[in-house]
């Protein structure tokens, strides 16, 4: 195996732009497998720039069906591919929210 150094993925937070760029990457995707056979709500606690919205974006391209990216990985042979379904995807970073209206308003815009 050729000793090649690839990139860190400082401050990605797609999977997609992680996988189709070459970048360095640890495979968690046996904890989707996991999440996805239990039963239950999961809290994803974590410190901040630790990988959470990375790890809540690799769920949706599992979900949507993208098999292309999981080539290699755990869970590329263990997920039906074939099977895809809707995402819904809720981004509170995108700036401060200072009333019920406004969240309400942002809601309704999803």
């Amino acid at each position: 195996m050729p000793d090649v150094k690839r990139p860190l993925p400082i401050s990605l937070q797609t999977f997609r732009k992680l996988r189709e760029g070459g970048f360095s990457y640890v495979d968690k995707t046996a904890h989707i497998a996991t999440l996805t056979q239990d039963t239950g709500a999961y809290f994803l606690s974590r410190p901040r720039r630790f990988g959470k919205s990375l790890f809540v974006d690799t769920l949706k391209e599992v979900f949507e069906g993208s098999e292309e990216l999981f080539r290699g990985l755990y869970i590329h042979d263990r997920w039906d591919w074939e099977q895809r379904s809707p995402v819904i995807v809720l981004n509170f970073a995108a700036g401060v929210i200072q009333s019920r209206a406004q969240l309400d308003e942002m809601l309704a815009e999803h």
